[in-house]
């Protein structure tokens, strides 16, 4: 099978068990569903009870809304098992210098007391701080955008952290609109396309069938355009409902299905996976197009389960395997139901050959809008699928089709395993429980704060419960946080740090395929890397170290010597509006003199933060050798291209804490 293996693998996509115990720290403000069910009197309303005194601990029953604090000043968080009571386990200080001590909001039955507390504000009550600090507001522009620079940390602080990701939501959506049309899939010419004399060129392919053109605006937007957040998600959805230009030669389709990634970053997870499934180029991709009620291909049904939706594993709401173990969610013959419930759709209409559609009664190859219903080929028999949705007998296909969305957006294991994906790919790739279980409780509710609609499966409320959870804002990053920073993100995270610009040439085939992440064509469906991929020696995942051994280590630092030593890539003629591949070190230039206060301001830039004692000393020395006395005329941009190089290369930066 060309795109996926056709095979179950046990625990492929899921979850890694994980340890139970004592909650050290995690937490955070989550959405406001608490307290919404009605209850049947005051003597059973939930209160705020008092658990534990500061540096004492108690454990809940189940995930539960605790609180740390006193007098009005509260941090408060979803919490499930032991819980210490201390500033660190709740991931900051509400009330510096008071005694605190922790409280568990629940039903109080009648004829009991409870302990006396101010009325609670109704959750979630955010952790984050109105004006956040210059690392958290870096650290936010690291996990969403790609890359911080000086005026995004800025305008991060002037906004607040929710404010700035409200603004995002709101900003105009970046667009891929370079390469041809659709004129190659309206063909009635005997000979191929790039073979007329009309469409003859050098680059007749590139501009047509590849994925090019998808680069240059992929990376002119990433490094440029306003609307990071957008563009940080749709990037991350790309690399979960997979399609692939190794496979398609389609490059106005390739277009049109990632502008609707775009289009949907912020919307509702059940429209994605409509829009998937009607995506001709999906359509394509694993063979769902035409395909036939008599003998159903399985390949997209196979993967619309395991890798788009729900996952091969039953998970909990914290993205850990129920039971401790691998329980299929499916089996084949859920596999084949699913096939059969998605028969019945064509392209849609527009295309031409000279040869006519085929097969009849069928629509010719074509990429523009959704695929099309064809009765004739649509298997209509009642059918059992997940989460207790049936097919009743006599369906037409966008009928089923929606009871399909119907069984994958009710099942329990959607929330978990697309909530934890887009943790790993914006914040942390080893998200505790706790993170991954308040972000499904957003995904589920379809709120978190002021974010969302209240509809599951809403985009904005989990982005947003992704990004303001304490885990992800916390100034203490565990020794299990963050990521190994893709490829694309470090070379556009140097390009931004720097005053750079691109226009993304380089970064296809050259980079892109020397790193293993050109984008665009990861080399099957299931991406360039696995979400579950084991960091060796440890029991942690890496997903981005799937692409990474001593080679790409080293080419990291190449890349960086060719931005600073090599001076990047000059304009090419045979690029469209074309930039090269440069830095621009001047504003970094002129604040050379002093080394110390240089490579501070690159470290803030690179990595939210200054670096470690040592390793900042280390730099400093280095910078330092160019002087005047070593270097008459250039020492200052030796000064900056030094310090510059030297704190992209840090672990600090290449590892996204």
């Amino acid at each position: 099978m060309r795109a996926g293996n056709g095979l179950i693998p046990s625990g492929a996509t899921a979850g890694r068990p994980v340890r139970r115990g004592k909650v050290l720290c995690s937490g955070v403000a989550v959405l406001a569903a608490l307290g919404a069910s009605s209850v049947a009197s005051a003597a059973t309303a939930p209160q705020w009870v008092s658990a534990a005194a500061e540096g004492g601990e108690f454990t809940t029953s189940g995930l539960q809304n605790v609180r740390f604090g006193v007098d009005g000043k509260w941090v408060q968080q979803f919490r499930a098992g032991k819980v210490v009571c201390t500033s660190a386990s709740f991931g900051r200080d509400p009330a510096v210098g008071a005694v605190k001590h922790c409280e568990v909001y629940k039903v109080v039955t009648a004829g009991t007391t409870p302990t006396p507390t101010p009325t609670p504000t109704p959750p979630p009550v955010g952790t984050t701080p109105t004006v956040p600090s210059s690392r958290n507001a870096s650290q936010l522009a690291i996990q969403a955008s790609f890359g911080n620079t000086e005026a995004l940390t800025a305008e991060i602080k002037a906004k607040g952290a929710s404010g700035w990701i409200a603004a995002q939501m709101k900003l105009p959506s970046s667009r891929y609109t370079s390469g041809g049309t659709a004129r190659i899939h309206q063909n009635t010419s005997n000979t191929a396309f790039c073979d007329q004399r009309v469409n003859a060129g050098p680059n007749c392919w590139r501009d047509n069938h590849s994925t090019t053109p998808l680069v240059w605006d992929f990376y002119r937007n990433a490094t440029t355009r306003g609307d990071q957040l957008r563009q940080r998600v749709a990037f991350a959805l790309q690399q979960i409902v997979v399609v692939s230009g190794v496979d398609s030669d389609s490059t106005y389709g390739m277009r049109n299905y990632h502008n609707m990634l775009l289009d949907n970053a912020f919307g509702n997870y059940r429209q994605v996976l409509k829009k998937v499934a009607l995506s001709p180029v999906m359509g394509d991709y694993l063979d769902n197009v035409n395909n036939d009620k008599a003998a159903p291909n399985e390949n997209f049904a196979r993967e619309f389960l395991q890798l788009f939706s729900v996952g091969t594993c039953l998970l909990n709401a914290d993205g850990s395997l129920r039971g401790g173990a691998c329980a299929p969610t499916y089996d084949n013959d859920m596999v084949r139901d699913y096939a059969f419930a998605l028969t019945g759709w064509t392209y849609p209409a527009g295309g031409a050959t000279p040869w006519g559609c085929w097969p009849r009664g069928t629509n010719c190859q074509f990429h523009n809008g959704d695929m099309v219903a064809v009765a004739a080929r649509h298997d209509n028999a009642a059918r059992q699928l997940l989460s207790g949705v049936s097919l009743r007998a006599g369906l037409t296909a966008p009928a089923a089709l929606e009871a399909v969305l119907d069984s994958l957006m009710a099942h329990p294991n959607t929330a978990p395993f697309i909530g934890k994906q887009l943790i790993q790919h914006l914040v942390s790739s080893n998200p505790s429980p706790a993170y991954v279980s308040r972000v499904s409780a957003a995904f589920t509710a379809g709120r978190y704060a002021t974010f969302g609609t209240g509809q599951r499966g809403d985009l904005a409320a989990t982005v947003a419960a992704v990004l303001l959870d304490a885990e992800a804002r916390s100034a203490t990053v565990t020794a299990t946080g963050g990521k190994l920073r893709d490829p694309v993100l470090m070379f556009t995270g140097v390009l931004r740090g720097l005053n750079g610009l691109t226009d993304g040439d380089a970064l296809g085939w050259w980079w892109g395929e020397g790193l293993r992440e050109h984008v665009f064509r990861p080399p099957s469906v299931f991406n360039f890397f696995s979400p579950t991929f084991p960091v060796a020696g440890t029991t942690l995942v890496g997903p981005s170290f799937g692409i990474h051994n001593a080679v790409s280590a080293v080419e990291r630092l190449n890349f960086l010597t060719y931005l600073l030593e090599w001076g990047g890539s000059n304009r090419s003629s045979d690029v469209p509006n074309s930039t090269g591949t440069k830095v621009d070190l001047s504003r970094f230039t002129a604040a050379a003199a002093d080394a110390g206060r240089l490579v501070d301001r690159l470290s803030v830039i690179a990595t939210g933060q200054t670096l470690p004692v040592a390793t900042r000393a280390e730099i400093i020395t280095a910078v330092s050798w160019w002087t005047a006395s070593t270097d008459r005329t250039n020492w200052q941009i030796n000064r900056a291209k030094t310090a510059a190089y030297l704190v992209f290369a840090t672990p600090n930066f290449q590892v996204q804490r």
